[in-house]
C-alpha cells in the first residue's frame, strides 16, 4: 500500500504554507492603504502617489488584496472592505505594520530553522542584535513596542486589576511595567494602594504622563531601573506582568531572585502570564524564535520559583489567556 494521495480527499499542505497573502496584508498596513483609500476609495494612481509607490506594481498588490476579500474594486477605484478595515490603528495595525516592533518581529520567522536547529535567537540572526538591544538601538521601536503592549493589554488591564485581591497590598512595584497601563488600572480599581513601575528610561515619561492623565500622581510613581538589577525594596508585592514567558530559564530566575530579595520574607511577587494552554503553541513558537523565551504551565512556573526560594501560594485566571500566580518566600 502506498501513501495516500491528494486526490483521496486529503487538504493540500499547499493550502498552509502561502505567503503572499499574509505578506501583502501586512505591506498594505504599513503602507496605510485603508487610511489613504477612506471609504470612498481612491484610485491606483492617487494611492501610489500617497505612499510613494510605483502604480502598475501597487494594482498588483491591490487586486490581490481583492482577491482574498480585504478590498473591493469598483471600475477604478479600491475601497477597504470590512475585513480590510482591519488594518487600521483601532484594529490590528499595530501588530502587523512591518516598521514597528511587533510587525518586524514576526519578520524573523523566516529564519526560523536556525533557531531549531542551533537554539539562537532568530531575531539575532536577521538583525544583528537581540531584540530588546534592537529597541534600545532604535527609539521608534521602542515607542512602537510600548504602544503594542498598551494595545495589547487595552481589555487585559481592568480585568487583571478586578478579578485579583489587589486591595490587600499597601505598596506595589510594577516590574518591567512599561508605561504603567497595568499599574495604572490597580490603582483605580483600588484606591487604597500606591504604586511604582520600574522599567527602563525611556518609558518613564510616559508613564508618568499616564499617572497624571489617569489623576493618580498622587499615589503612583516610576523610576528608570532593571528587573535584572536590585529592585526597590520593601514593597507588599512585586508585579511581573507578561515579563517570564520573554525569557529562558537562567533569565527568568534572575529576575524572580531579584523580586524575591526585594520583597523579603512578607512580600508577594506575583507573575501575570499567558499559559501555554491559553497562547497557543504559535505564540510559543513566537516566544522562542524571538527572545529564546517559552509560555510555561503553572507547575513549570511554580518550579522555577521554587529554585529561587518561592513557594506558589494561589493562582487565579484574571483575563482571558492570562494567569496570576502569587508567590511568597
Amino acid at each position: 500500500m502506498g501513501l495516500p494521495s491528494i486526490s483521496m480527499g486529503l487538504p493540500s499542505i499547499m493550502s498552509m504554507v502561502d505567503l503572499a497573502t499574509p505578506m501583502a496584508i501586512r505591506v498594505a498596513a504599513t503602507l496605510n492603504l485603508v487610511e489613504h483609500a477612506g471609504s470612498a476609495g481612491a484610485t491606483v494612481d492617487r494611492l501610489a502617489a500617497d505612499t510613494g509607490t510605483s502604480a502598475p506594481i501597487l494594482r498588483r498588490l491591490l487586486d490581490h488584496l481583492v482577491a482574498v476579500g480585504v478590498f473591493d474594486r469598483d471600475s477604478d477605484r479600491y475601497r477597504p472592505t470590512a475585513l480590510g478595515m482591519q488594518l487600521t490603528e483601532d484594529g490590528f495595525k499595530p501588530l502587523l505594520d512591518i516598521n514597528r516592533a511587533g510587525g518586524r518581529a514576526d519578520l524573523a520567522f523566516v529564519d526560523l530553522l536556525q533557531t531549531i536547529t542551533t537554539g539562537a535567537s532568530a531575531y539575532t540572526h536577521r538583525y544583528g542584535r537581540e531584540f530588546w538591544a534592537d529597541l534600545d538601538a532604535h527609539p521608534h521601536l521602542r515607542r512602537s513596542f510600548d504602544a503594542q503592549m498598551a494595545w495589547r493589554f487595552a481589555n487585559h488591564a481592568a480585568r487583571i486589576a478586578s478579578n485579583f485581591d489587589w486591595g490587600r497590598f499597601g505598596t506595589i512595584i510594577d516590574a518591567g511595567g512599561g508605561d504603567g497601563n497595568l499599574l495604572a488600572a490597580i490603582l483605580q480599581a483600588h484606591p487604597g494602594v500606591r504604586g511604582t513601575v520600574v522599567d527602563l528610561a525611556p518609558t518613564t515619561e510616559p508613564a508618568l504622563a499616564r499617572f497624571a492623565a489617569a489623576g493618580l500622581s498622587d499615589r503612583a510613581t516610576a523610576v528608570a531601573g532593571s528587573f535584572f538589577e536590585p529592585l526597590p525594596a520593601g514593597a507588599d508585592a512585586y508585579v511581573l506582568s507578561d515579563i517570564l514567558h520573554d525569557w529562558d530559564d537562567d533569565h527568568c530566575r534572575t529576575i524572580l531572585a531579584r523580586c524575591r530579595d526585594a520583597a523579603g520574607p512578607h512580600g508577594a511577587v506575583i507573575a501575570v502570564e499567558p499559559l501555554i494552554q491559553g497562547a497557543g503553541t504559535g505564540m510559543d513558537l513566537f516566544m522562542l524564535m524571538c527572545f529564546g523565551g517559552r509560555e510555561r504551565t503553572v507547575d513549570e512556573l511554580a518550579a522555577l520559583a521554587a529554585e529561587c526560594g518561592l513557594t506558589l501560594r494561589r493562582s487565579t485566571a484574571v483575563s482571558d489567556g492570562r494567569t496570576a500566580l502569587e508567590f511568597g518566600v
